[in-house]
């Protein structure tokens, strides 16, 4: 059995299955771009973000 036939069996064939995992697929990526772009945003603005410097303004 090969690797497409799986697929196709196990994904492909049915709408209903075909259209879970697109939305399963949809939700993995946009939590896996979110959480890159957020740690190379944090990285870039390195010591200038609230978090890095409150301590300075807090009592």
């Amino acid at each position: 059995m090969s690797i497409q036939s799986f697929f196709y069996n196990a994904i492909f064939k049915r709408t209903s299955t075909f259209m879970l995992a697109i939305v399963g697929g949809s939700f993995f990526f946009e939590r896996a771009i979110d959480v890159a772009s957020d740690t190379i945003f944090e990285s870039y603005n390195k010591g200038k973000l609230w978090k890095d410097i409150k301590h300075k303004y807090e009592t």
